[in-house]
Order: structure tokens, then C-alpha cells, then sequence
């Protein structure tokens, strides 16, 4: 599944939560590069994260609960 900045603002943020999981743990080694190989705005990524009490870890390379 491509990601998109459109895909970022309008996906479900869970299932969004999923994808970018899955994207993390099988084709990233952070979010900085899952963001620049496929030209997402990180900020609006981020935020539709910590909307619903989520955050990314460094350390899990995984977007994880608060």
C-alpha cells in the first residue's frame, strides 16, 4: 500500500496505525526514513497519532501507546 499524505489525513487512524506498524517493522529503520522515502509530512503524521494517545519509540521503531 502506497502512503500519502491525502492516505495520512484520511484513513481510519487505527487502521492507519496498522499500516504504518507494519511499514516500520518490515521496510524502516526509523520514522524520519518511512517519512522521507515516501514524501509524508511527519508533523501531520505525528499528530494524527497523539490524537488518539499514541506516540512513536525510537527504541521499538514502533508507534506505541502513551
Amino acid at each position: 500500500m502506497e502512503i500519502t499524505n491525502e492516505l495520512v489525513s484520511q484513513m481510519d487512524p487505527f487502521m492507519l496505525l496498522s499500516v504504518i506498524n507494519m511499514k516500520l517493522r518490515d521496510f524502516y529503520s526509523s520514522l524520519n526514513d518511512l517519512c522521507e522515502d515516501n514524501d509524508i509530512d511527519k508533523s501531520l503524521l505525528v499528530s494524527r497519532f497523539e490524537n488518539i494517545n499514541y506516540e512513536y519509540s525510537e527504541n521499538l521503531n514502533q508507534i506505541v501507546a502513551k
